[in-house]
């Protein structure tokens, strides 16, 4: 159960699934859960709370599932700069799993609107002249010019958050 109705952040789970447990069949659904944080997290430790809130209610509002995926992206300011990143973490029963996406920088011109309080989808829209970009190729996608999309940037992220199930046999935090 992904704890979101993007259809990005569904289609980063489901091939971040089936490259980990390639003999399983999938089943992957969405639900739109509060993350508990700002619309637009503005630091680490907001974002990782956000997905791991994200997770936690997706559980709470449909027990049942083997898997909860949070997805939560947040940006931190760096040197003047602002930093992009999602946090993605995963929950199946009392077993956690947790990961950070690369980071990457945003333009000066997206990133002032962002410190005004403008969310980052909203503010790539406006920069970029798009429309709903957050569920298409995000800033991410925007800025390479499609070489990475906020799908593909994501996969690697619900990969890595899921190497405790992977290895259920070591001893993890």
């Amino acid at each position: 159960m992904v704890a979101s109705t993007n259809p990005v952040k569904i289609d980063c789970t489901r091939q971040g699934f089936a490259e980990m447990f390639p003999q399983s069949k999938l089943t992957i659904s969405g639900v739109s859960v509060p993350s508990g944080v700002a619309d637009q997290p503005m630091s680490r430790a907001e974002t990782i709370q956000g997905a791991t809130n994200r997770a936690r209610h997706a559980a709470q509002a449909h027990p049942g599932a083997d898997y909860y995926v949070g997805i939560e992206g947040g940006v931190e300011a760096v040197d003047d700069l602002l930093e992009v990143f999602a946090w993605v973490v995963v929950l199946h029963g009392e077993m956690i799993g947790k990961a950070q996406t690369g980071i990457f920088y945003l333009p000066q011109e997206v990133a002032d609107l962002v410190r005004q309080g403008v969310e980052l989808g909203e503010a790539d829209d406006r920069v970029f002249g798009r429309e709903n970009s957050k569920q298409g190729n995000g800033a991410v996608g925007l800025l390479t010019d499609d070489a990475i999309t906020r799908t593909s940037y994501y996969v690697p992220a619900v990969i890595l958050a899921l190497i405790p199930f992977k290895k259920p046999d070591l001893t993890w935090g």
